[in-house]
């Protein structure tokens, strides 16, 4: 059976605010702890030479040149609000690098809101210049990209939706307040999730921490990830307060994963 090597590298672990938060003097945003710097979130998902990564974060350019990418062969984005959004004009740094377009994923609201907020990028000039060179696609069950299946899971985001993505082994549930019982069930048997887990105190459009580990529970994966962290969370304090198999994660953090086709 055909196996494959997956790799998922933490861009950005922080809230829409990123930490520090800009002006704020608190503990967490005076930490010398690289841990918790915390740039807006996206993960990069590699498979052989392809990359992909989820949602075009605010501080791309940033993680890119911190992390080393210099390629980005397709994007997945999660939902349209500004902090998964506004690097996108960061993606033709990557399509002078390939000559290419680049694929874009996303639901068709989210895809919508893109081309309606960004519509130089999409618009028929030939002479516009210097800009990303895309081609959305709008995505309402399973696909295939890179040999892999790529599914994507319907979540609640406060009044909004987004989505979250299941790939093989691993699963990445960013900006979300209630997973929706037929995503759940599409989530049986994997090794790692990625989940929102805000803060400790409750908000209407995030999972707290308290809620976040919950849902993991009910998921069953080996090992938690909580992300979208915000500056109430101090890396070094609260992780040994958290249950086994769950941690925080962090900006630049690495997993792997192999795994047979069929296991997808």
């Amino acid at each position: 059976m055909n196996r494959r090597n997956l790799k998922v590298t933490i861009l950005g672990s922080g809230t829409s605010t990123g930490v520090p938060v800009i002006g704020c003097r608190c503990p967490v945003c005076r930490s010398q702890d690289p841990r918790n710097q915390r740039t807006r979130c996206s993960v990069l998902i590699s498979v052989g030479e392809r990359n992909v990564l989820i949602d075009t974060a605010t501080d791309l350019r940033q993680q890119a040149l911190r992390e080393e990418v210099d390629h980005v062969d397709a994007v997945l984005f999660t939902h349209s609000h500004a902090d998964h959004v506004h690097g996108i004009d960061d993606l033709r740094s990557f399509n002078r690098s390939s000559g290419e377009l680049m694929p874009i994923f996303g639901s068709a609201e989210t895809i919508g809101t893109i081309r309606r907020n960004f519509s130089y990028i999409f618009d028929d000039d030939p002479d516009a210049g210097y800009r990303p060179r895309l081609a959305p696609q709008v995505v309402d069950g399973p696909f295939e990209l890179f040999g892999l299946r790529i599914e994507p899971l319907p979540l609640v985001h406060g009044p909004g939706r987004s989505l979250g993505y299941r790939v093989g082994p691993f699963a990445y549930l960013t900006d979300c307040s209630a997973i929706p019982a037929e995503s759940q069930a599409r989530l049986g048997g994997i090794d790692t999730l990625v989940v929102d887990g805000l803060r400790f105190k409750p908000h209407q459009s995030h999972f707290s921490i308290a809620q976040a580990i919950e849902a993991a529970a009910n998921i069953g994966a080996r090992r938690t990830l909580l992300t979208h962290l915000s500056h109430d969370v101090d890396y070094a304090r609260h992780s040994p307060l958290l249950p086994e198999g769950v941690e925080l994660a962090h900006d630049g953090q690495r997993l792997s994963f192999d795994f047979a086709a069929g296991d997808e």
